[in-house]
This record gives C-alpha cells, sequence and structure tokens, in this order.
C-alpha cells in the first residue's frame, strides 16, 4: 500500500532563525540587530558585535554548504556555531 501525499496544507514550508541575548550591557543602549535568519538582542557592545559576527559566519558557512539554516540538522547547526565562533 502507498503512503498518501501529504496535502498543502498538511506542507508547511520549514522555517528556522537564530536568536542571540546577551544581558552583561552596563550602559543604557539597546542594541537589536535583525538579519536574513536571526535577531540579536542585548549585550555590551563587544558582545553584540562578536554575536554580530558568528551571525554572518554561520550563514557564510551555510551558504558554502548550500543550505539553509532550516536544512540544517542539530549536530551540523553545532559544528557550524562552533567554528564561527572561533
Amino acid at each position: 500500500m502507498k503512503a498518501a501525499k501529504p496535502s498543502q496544507s498538511e506542507q508547511k514550508a520549514k522555517s528556522a532563525a537564530l536568536l542571540g541575548l546577551a544581558f552583561d550591557a552596563e550602559d543604557e543602549q539597546k542594541r537589536l540587530t535583525r538579519g536574513p535568519n536571526f535577531v540579536l538582542f542585548g549585550g555590551s557592545q563587544d558582545t553584540h558585535a562578536r554575536m554580530q559576527e558568528t551571525a554572518v559566519k554561520v550563514n557564510e558557512q551555510l551558504d558554502k554548504r548550500g543550505k539553509r539554516l532550516e536544512d540544517v540538522g542539530l549536530r551540523e547547526l553545532r559544528d557550524i556555531v562552533r567554528r564561527a565562533a572561533e
């Protein structure tokens, strides 16, 4: 017996995003950066800049692999983030 194809309503488009939160800001600045698949909020100037750099490098690694964030598994994403944060 063949499995029936899911209907269009059952086929939901996958989506994914990275969320970066930091709480080390001691100044009164509210830092927010949005990208195509990430949102970064808070942090000191240095911490926020590091989150931005990491998010950009994650996207570069995804592009090199020809994948989108929603297409990678958890293990592969961990590897990509670890390499980007180095």
